[in-house]
């Protein structure tokens, strides 16, 4: 399997050439009452950071190794930082305290209503102007994602693969963390992320265009296996590699349809 890197931090959000947008990765999972303490100072530092570890550990009731365990935690997957406190804020004499606040990172793992308002948005969209314009709008944000990607030039396994490759990167740039698979005679392109998961659920022409655009670019017939806004735990697009260029008789709308039913093989590939 090939997988194509996801992107620093610092890359998030810049798109493959056009500024498409993108999701920060899910912050690692803490369970039990460790869960809950750290969601707690992650909520302490949003609102009332930059703060000291004295001031969370009272507000709190955690004790000072206990306040350090979690900030550390925080500060090691990047999102939290310590800065000293400017002279004006400090308390008596000594050394000026560390103060803490969330990163970018760290604001972009918290649950936000930005789900909410893309949904509304499109709604309004489909109401103003109906199916077609968000088929349109769906359409022109999966060319954003590939702009600059050319059509395959010769139908070879060779050039289709490598094709396929660069759609990947292309996604994972965008957000999706994609990387491709070779099956049998085919390759997979299997998006492990969605940014767009939960709208997509409601306005499943986001999950056509992407095949529309995928099936222009490869040139040939390509089926949707699994997706994420079906429940499955990735996206998982076919791209055979014997076969014949689409034609006039082909129907595009059928080649960008996702799959209706899921099945066992869909969710053992794109693992």
């Amino acid at each position: 399997m090939k997988t194509v890197g996801l992107p620093h931090d610092e890359d998030r959000g810049a798109g493959r050439r056009t500024g498409a947008g993108s999701a920060a990765a899910p912050a690692p999972l803490v369970t039990g009452g460790e869960g809950h303490t750290r969601a707690a100072v992650v909520q302490l530092l949003l609102e009332e950071g930059p703060i000291t570890a004295t001031a969370i550990g009272s507000k709190l009731g955690l004790t000072p190794a206990g306040v350090r365990r979690h900030l550390d935690a925080l500060i090691e997957s990047g999102q939290a930082r310590a800065s000293r406190s400017a002279p004006w804020q400090q308390k008596g004499r000594g050394r000026p305290a560390k103060q803490y606040q969330l990163t970018a990172v760290g604001r972009g793992r918290l649950g936000h209503a930005y789900d909410d308002l893309a949904g509304a948005a499109i709604r309004q969209l489909g109401e103003v102007g109906g199916e077609q314009a968000i088929a349109d709008f769906a359409r022109k944000r999966a060319r954003t994602i590939v702009e600059g990607i050319e059509p395959v030039a010769e139908h070879t396994p060779e050039t289709t693969t490598a094709k396929a490759d660069e759609i990947a990167e292309a996604f994972t740039d965008a957000g999706f963390a994609a990387s491709t698979r070779k099956v049998g005679a085919g390759v997979q392109i299997c998006q492990h992320h969605c940014p767009v998961a939960h709208v997509a659920e409601e306005f499943p022409q986001l999950c056509e265009a992407e095949l529309e655009a995928f099936r222009d670019l490869l040139g040939t017939h390509v089926q949707r296996l699994a997706t994420i806004a079906n429940g499955d735990c990735a996206c998982t697009t076919h791209v055979p590699l014997f076969v014949l260029p689409i034609t006039d008789n082909a129907s595009p709308k059928t080649a960008a349809q996702p799959a209706a039913v899921r099945t066992n093989d869909s969710g053992r590939s794109a693992e």
